[in-house]
């Protein structure tokens, strides 16, 4: 046991062994005790480093279960990542007598309330449902002691921005606000800033015990090739594959193209129907589906165990970028494989956010249906030189006859 374990209670210092942590990641180890202190938080970290218990552990620990209100309220811009929440929740929750619940938009407004009927001490939830249930005074926020705005570059938008301080300004003025993203832009912070007192920032980098290996490659092609190159890597390699796209529109495109190459792929963007999301992501999650095209915006908050490959289908715009998508594999010690398809006008681009991001590329070639580096593909190319047959000697035509325009016969 850890000392970083230690300073829990019991239910989750036997969670913590039973999941086979020995040391906390960066973001844990620097953002608990200011939070245990009931201090704000406004914490930066990549996506894959822990950023959930970083939060979550001081929030379970200060729970008084004997209490029957709600204590802390969790949110999150979508409702794939309300319900990762609540499994996590839920997992290391395990015989504290804590309960728990996910209120999100679009689903039965009277299962929820009977979900509130049975007291839990937590609650995760999208904004406007939950800004829906106080203003009907059917979630009452008088005992809550702490709020998290999880991707909270997401949250503070003009578009959520006004509903989450609605929220905020229903609970009492001692409350904890803690905001946890991959990415805290400058507007992010003062937002953010703007609502706490005295905030602590913590911004920490990917760690690199947590990391496992990843292989960075890439291949240059023509715009038009990309997806059939995505099709024969999907069908030649083993793989369970994130492929990141940056248009809505474009994304369908890719998956639709895809599907009449008989690939299976899901397609997950900011416009996909709930019912579509809920069953891209639930197949891909199983295993049904080897391939995801979304957007970054779509992939926020996506927790997928055992993703293998990341495939970047346009550039990213920067190490920050690059790092986000790339850190969706590779983790906890696992191997995995970054694969951007670049144009000769976006190979510059990659190359700098890789360099930002201090990762080293290695070019490939699709040879054979397999990624091939690209020293290979030539030095197999080259033993082909010498051996490749011509058109072949020209047929002696008939004395008197030659083949005029058109193939007709001519005298």
């Amino acid at each position: 046991m850890t000392n970083f374990a230690n300073q829990f209670q019991p239910f989750i210092q036997t969670a913590w062994e039973k999941a086979g942590f020995t040391e906390p990641t960066a973001i844990q180890e620097s953002a608990v005790p200011h939070i245990l202190a009931r201090r704000d938080v406004i914490a930066e970290s990549p996506t894959g480093t822990g950023k959930t218990l970083a939060y979550l552990l001081p929030i379970l620990h200060e729970i008084d279960p004997e209490k029957k209100d709600v204590q802390a309220v969790i949110l999150a811009s979508s409702q794939e990542l309300v319900m990762q929440i609540l499994e996590q929740i839920q997992q290391w929750g395990q015989g504290s007598g804590i309960r728990s619940a996910s209120l999100i938009g679009g689903a039965n407004t009277k299962r929820q309330l009977e979900k509130l009927k049975k007291k839990p001490h937590i609650v995760a939830g999208t904004p406007g449902r939950v800004a829906e249930l106080v203003k009907q005074k059917k979630l009452k926020m008088h005992e809550v002691r702490t709020i998290v705005l999880d991707e909270g570059d997401q949250l503070l938008t003009s578009e959520h921005e006004g509903t989450i301080r609605s929220i905020i300004d229903a609970t009492l003025r001692d409350r904890q606000l803690i905001l946890f993203s991959a990415t805290v832009p400058e507007e992010t912070e003062k937002k953010a800033d703007a609502l706490m007192n005295e905030a602590e920032v913590i911004r920490k980098e990917r760690d690199a015990s947590a990391a496992g290996k990843v292989d960075h490659l890439y291949v240059v092609c023509e715009a038009r090739e990309k997806v059939d190159i995505l099709n024969t890597l999907v069908k030649n390699e083993k793989m369970k594959a994130l492929a990141f796209i940056n248009e809505i529109g474009e994304a369908n495109v890719i998956g639709e193209k895809l599907a009449f190459k008989k690939a299976d792929v899901s397609v997950l963007h900011s416009d996909t129907g709930k019912q579509e999301r809920k069953q891209a992501i639930s197949r891909f999650r199983d295993g049904s589906t080897p391939l995801l095209v979304a957007t970054d915006v779509a992939a926020r908050g996506l927790d997928v165990t055992g993703l293998t490959h990341v495939i970047q289908m346009d550039a990213p715009r920067d190490a920050k970028q690059y790092t986000h998508r790339a850190g969706r594999t590779g983790r906890q010690g696992a191997e995995g494989t970054v694969i951007s398809l670049v144009t000769p006008g976006e190979e510059r681009d990659l190359k700098r956010s890789a360099r930002d991001a201090g990762v080293k590329l290695r070019q490939q070639k699709v040879y054979r249906g397999k990624l091939e580096d690209i020293q290979s593909v030539s030095k197999n190319g080259s033993e082909m030189k010498g051996k490749k047959r011509g058109p072949g000697p020209k047929k002696k035509q008939p004395a008197g006859v030659r083949i005029g325009r058109g193939g007709k016969k001519k005298k």
